[in-house]
């Protein structure tokens, strides 16, 4: 009795932990690495479910049929496994976390129909993904926010000065605001329409790519996500009565990472480039 006792623990425990684990298969052509079209798009729907998970690590191994060379085998695993890397950092996963990218070569075809063989390749001709969150998910404490609108009020500001909206983050990604950052957006905005005398640009961020490259926009699937999350915030202040001639953006690619969090990183700030004189009443 003890020992089935144990035996029901046993398996409940490897339930619990097997639900924490989220996997996903990529295919590829024989011979290839480039992700096809329509594998491309199942993964990024995959990343958008995973995208607010507390991960712990992201593991990426790469296979390939049975035919060729060890040697090829291995290298063409590799390079699958690597183009996988390229498409979390393109969009905006921290690469800290992907802890093992791996090409493991060929996975060799048991014995089956013949006229199988054929699907049974295509199969092996994969990457694996496997996702392991944090059970439970981590307590984080968040950062101190400074009050964006008192800032802008208060300080005696000069050009060169930048001030990071820290409020203010996206969708991993996207160029769309996190719900909790669209009231101080608002607030900012009613502030810098008050502050005639403040000229500025906006600058766009973006997390985890490499090379300081600029991150892919799965809105419009451009490179210049940077770019396009400063123009949101431009266009917003436009609408909100900010006049366009005070008003630049640019996008920075990841040519300034913060560090911490990587969703700190999806972020704005503003670089004053001239104060003139006010016209708020006193």
């Amino acid at each position: 009795m003890k020992t089935f006792l144990i035996l029901i623990l046993f398996f409940i425990g490897f339930s619990v932990s097997a639900q924490t684990e989220l996997t996903h298969e990529v295919y590829f052509e024989t011979d290839e690495f480039e992700v096809p079209p329509t594998e491309h798009n199942r993964l990024l729907i995959f990343l958008s479910k995973i995208e607010a998970l507390d991960i712990e690590k992201i593991s990426i191994y790469g296979f390939t049929d049975d035919r060729g060379s060890d040697s090829y085998n291995l290298v063409l695993s590799q390079d699958r496994a690597n183009a996988i890397k390229t498409i979390f950092s393109n969009n905006e996963f921290d690469e800290s976390i992907i802890t093992n990218v791996d090409g493991k070569g060929k996975i060799l075809v048991k014995l089956i129909k013949e006229e199988d063989l054929n699907k049974i390749r295509g199969l092996n001709r994969k990457v694996e993904i496997i996702v392991q969150p944090y059970n439970p998910p981590r307590e984080i404490k968040q950062p101190e926010k400074k009050d964006i609108t008192e800032s802008l009020l208060n300080e005696d500001l000069k050009a060169g000065d930048k001030i990071r909206l820290e409020n203010i983050l996206f969708k991993t990604g996207y160029s769309v605001l996190l719900p909790e950052s669209k009231k101080t957006l608002e607030e900012m905005a009613d502030v810098l329409v008050e502050r005639e005398d403040i000229y500025f640009t906006i600058q766009g961020h973006v997390c985890c790519t490499q090379y300081s490259r600029d991150a892919i926009d799965r809105k419009t699937k451009q490179r210049n996500l940077s770019l396009a999350r400063a123009k949101y915030i431009y266009d917003y202040l436009a609408k909100k009565g900010v006049d366009k001639r005070r008003m630049k953006y640019v996008g920075m690619r990841r040519k300034f990472p913060l560090g911490g969090e990587a969703k700190y990183d999806r972020r704005v700030e503003i670089l004053i480039t001239y104060v003139g004189q006010s016209n708020q009443k006193n």
